[in-house]
């Protein structure tokens, strides 16, 4: 399900953003690939999740409807 980092090398990639914000950046010492890197593995991370509940949804709510109306296998063992 998650975004794997692979050590398959990098790849060149053109890019457009805004000239003040790469400058600030640069000012900064921000590294823009490193981070552009971070920002799309969360991104990709979450739109992955999102993506698993809508595929899964159903199966959940069934799950749900089944412990609803049955409970869970250690209903009787549990102590408190």
């Amino acid at each position: 399900m998650g975004a794997r980092v692979t050590n398959s090398g990098k790849k060149a990639a053109n890019l457009s953003t805004s000239s003040d914000l790469l400058e600030q950046a640069r000012a900064l010492g921000i590294n823009h690939s490193a981070t552009l890197e971070s920002a799309l593995l969360q991104t990709i991370r979450e739109r992955q999740r999102v993506l698993w509940r809508v595929e899964h949804q159903q199966a959940i709510a069934a799950y749900n409807a089944d412990v609803d109306e049955r409970g869970v296998f250690s209903d009787g063992l549990r102590s408190f």
